[in-house]
């Protein structure tokens, strides 16, 4: 009787594992729901792995652990000798880190050899000896010698989960278990890529400004702390009338307190960020996260429209290579680490067994878009393959679109708070500097 792993959410919100025999998918779903279970994953265990012991392997992030076991998967018999230069770049390897840049390399290295042709083992082979990088380089060739063992590449890549972003290691496994590799290959390149450019874009908005922010709060600070005790020694020295403005008066007794009883923000801040971490760690706090990051000004929209177009185009590699609906979702939703998307797309996978729509659960959740469950509904009467490939283009267009609003928007929230800073450092520190450059409050001091 075949055994399966299922994950499932009781009504309090709590996540329950556990592994058990059934004897299909449909009665464990049943059988789960029969005991107040939502179920949100199930994976049939491999035959494979119950008669086989898995081979075990571990992050390796000491090089020295990483040069144990260099070269031992070339191909041939011949044991591959370090050259002098090899020696000095081990020795200065010892804090080498792995960047984005290491891993898009090696994807664009691999697509392109995947399109010449070359088997899994070849390829990566041939991108082992011209990887400098020797901590890659060591994962490398543990990822080659579970390939030469028979297993997919996905299943050495997810014990580097720290090195390979999550939606990468599932773009492979759908490749892979589709048939698709080279598909899912040029995916992930124009995901690494896309992602490398909004950050860029990301990065010369906030970065300048945040800088600006951040000198604007220091020159708050410093000048309400130096400078307006200061003119306040002058205009007592003077025994003027004149005071300083209300709001700086009481700014720097705001700071004086702060700095007197610094312990209670800081705790109160520490309180409440333990809190939110804590609760983020939850099951129910984990989906309430997911919810407000679809529906998060400015970028929620985004977020999701990216989730879903992932999942449309690894659905569609699946379908092209003649998958059916379910299976085409069932191992496409690995591309997919969002609680909320997770659990519509198994409302989906169940209503597919019951014989209801699976598009449903997607327009009932209130965040896919009509245009997207129209285009899916006229697919399941026309060509769902076709029609799911304008979808994709089309997703790509409001992918596009919803980053050119975004880079709009976002400089004017930015320049809004700078501003509002700015105007604050205004009224607190220069006015009261202004003042006594005009000199106004001599006349108050002399009696003129």
């Amino acid at each position: 009787m075949p055994i399966y792993t299922y994950r499932a959410v009781t009504k309090t919100g709590v996540i329950v594992r556990n592994k058990v025999e059934a004897s299909s998918r449909q009665n464990l779903i049943k059988s789960l729901k029969n005991g107040d279970l939502l179920p949100i994953s199930i994976e049939q265990v491999s035959y494979r792995s119950k008669n086989t012991q898995k081979k075990q392997k571990k992050n390796i992030t000491d090089i020295q652990e990483i040069m144990k076991n260099v070269n031992t998967t070339q191909l041939g018999n011949n044991k591959k000798t370090l050259s002098t230069k090899e020696k000095v770049n081990l020795y200065l390897a010892r804090t080498e880190k792995i960047t984005q840049r290491d891993i898009v390399v090696f994807t664009q290295n691999f697509y392109l050899l995947k399109k010449a042709n070359f088997n899994n083992i070849h390829a990566l082979d041939t991108i082992i000896q011209s990887t400098e990088n020797l901590s890659f380089r060591g994962i490398l060739e543990d990822i080659l010698a579970g390939v030469e063992a028979g297993e997919n590449m996905y299943t050495t890549m997810e014990y580097y989960s720290n090195v390979f972003p999550y939606i990468y290691i599932n773009m492979i496994r759908v490749g892979e278990l589709s048939g698709s590799l080279t598909n899912s290959l040029e995916q992930a390149v124009k995901y690494l890529d896309e992602t490398e450019a909004l950050n860029r874009k990301l990065r010369a908005i906030l970065i300048p400004n945040l800088i600006t922010f951040a000198l604007l709060l220091v020159m708050l600070v410093v000048g309400t702390l130096v400078a307006i005790p200061a003119i306040q020694g002058v205009f007592d020295e003077l025994g003027t009338d004149d005071t300083l403005p209300a709001i700086t008066l009481w700014f720097a007794d705001f700071l004086d307190m702060a700095m007197f009883y610094w312990y209670i923000p800081v705790g109160l801040i520490a309180i409440v960020v333990a809190a939110i971490v804590f609760y983020i760690h939850t099951p129910k706090g984990k989906y309430d996260f997911d919810l407000f990051k679809y529906k998060m000004p400015i970028f929620g929209e985004l977020i999701f429209a990216i989730d879903f177009s992932r999942l449309m185009k690894a659905m569609l590699l699946n379908l092209k290579n003649g998958m059916r609906i379910q299976d085409a979702i069932e191992v496409s939703k690995n591309v997919v680490k969002n609680y909320v998307m997770l659990s519509v797309i198994e409302t989906s996978i169940n209503n597919i067994l019951i014989g209801s729509s699976w598009i449903e659960p997607f327009e009932t959740s209130g965040l896919a878009k009509s245009m997207i469950t129209e285009m899916l509904k006229i697919g399941m009467q026309t060509d769902l393959t076709e029609m799911m490939e304008k979808l994709v283009e089309y997703m790509e267009i409001d992918i596009d679109n919803i980053m050119t609003k975004i880079m709009k928007v976002l400089p004017q929230v930015v320049y809004a708070i700078v501003g509002a800073v700015l105007i604050f450092f205004v009224l607190v520190v220069l006015v009261p500097c202004v003042q006594v450059y005009m000199g106004n409050f001599l006349f108050s001091a002399y009696g003129v």
